[in-house]
């Protein structure tokens, strides 16, 4: 019986140690992908099957957690918030940005076609597979999705604007671009370039703007916290409802990410290096050898996304 009992557990945790390499791992390809302006982490949670954990687990350290912790009930708030998902997810998510930062950035630079049409394919692939969640396309389910996808189609080509530096506006900023963080089809920084707060934020990072950067994040976090609220409702009362706008928004953000451009105007960034900011879509030149290596990165996209579904089939365990 104790030999039996030691098996279960040893199995219990293996499991979970397999749960935590996987969430790891999904959190790292999360921050790969938020390093790419214009790609968002969301679609990627998406793919892999967490989206709705990562809502429920930003509701509760928003809501439940956080009013235990200001009735001063510490240990209780631990004990709630979902550490064994979180922790590993947020470690990859942030080790990425650390290490892909620069290697990303390179890879925009010299070779924008392959890797564009790299993430091309995985949102492509993302959007059939998602959209087959969709119990039942109504006219309500195909309109939502028609005007998700016309929203993120506007957004994603919006022209940057200038905005006054105050306090209101760097709060209106946090709300707005970590819950586009969070939905697939949207980048965050992609929408701080929009709003004309990018820069801002960086010079308030490079001079340690305390003050700046506190407003941001109060900002950050109460979008998160009334957003993923939003979305958890969403999701548990209308699931079809917002797959189909979800799917919307992966639709119109191919607007964005189309390998092919041409650029029209540039700015300076905080590193002082040439960026393009205004583009617009244009088809491949010739079937030469850099379309067939496009192609064939987007291929492998499609094929990597059919893959990652299978697979996660069997989803990480509970821990």
């Amino acid at each position: 019986m104790i030999h039996i009992l030691q098996k279960i557990k040893e199995k219990k945790r293996s499991k979970a140690l397999q749960a935590i390499v996987q969430y790891f791992g999904i959190g790292f390809i999360m921050g790969a992908s938020d390093v790419v302006p214009g790609v968002s982490g969301g679609t990627m949670a998406f793919i892999f099957g967490i989206y709705e954990k990562l809502i429920d687990s930003i509701k509760v350290v928003s809501g439940k957690a956080l009013k235990l912790v200001l009735q001063g009930k510490i240990k209780d708030a631990f004990q709630v918030i979902p550490f064994s998902f979180l922790i590993p997810l947020v470690s990859g998510l942030g080790l990425a940005v650390i290490m892909l930062s620069s290697v990303i950035t390179y890879l925009l630079a010299t070779y924008p076609v392959f890797l564009w049409s790299f993430f091309f394919g995985l949102v492509v692939a993302s959007i059939v597979l998602v959209s087959k969640r969709v119990s039942r396309w109504s006219v309500k389910e195909v309109g939502a999705a028609l005007l998700a996808a016309a929203a993120a189609f506007v957004i994603v080509g919006a022209v940057p604007t200038e905005t006054a530096a105050t306090p209101l506006a760097f709060l209106v900023s946090g709300a707005v671009a970590i819950c586009a963080m969070i939905l697939p089809g949207v980048s965050g920084s992609f929408l701080l370039i929009i709003l004309g707060k990018y820069e801002q934020i960086l010079t308030a990072v490079h001079n340690k703007d305390v003050i700046t950067l506190g407003i941001f994040m109060i900002g950050a976090v109460i979008g998160l916290a009334l957003f993923s609220r939003l979305l958890s409702w969403m999701f548990e009362h209308h699931e079809n409802f917002i797959i189909s706008v979800l799917t919307g928004f992966m639709v119109g953000s191919l607007r964005k990410i189309w390998p092919w451009k041409e650029t029209l105007s540039s700015m300076i960034d905080s590193h002082g290096e040439l960026v393009p900011v205004v583009q617009k879509n244009v088809m491949p030149a010739a079937f030469d050898t850099n379309f067939i290596v496009a192609a064939g990165l987007f291929i492998v996209a499609l094929a990597l996304v059919i893959f990652i579904e299978r697979s996660s089939r069997t989803k990480p365990s509970t821990l």
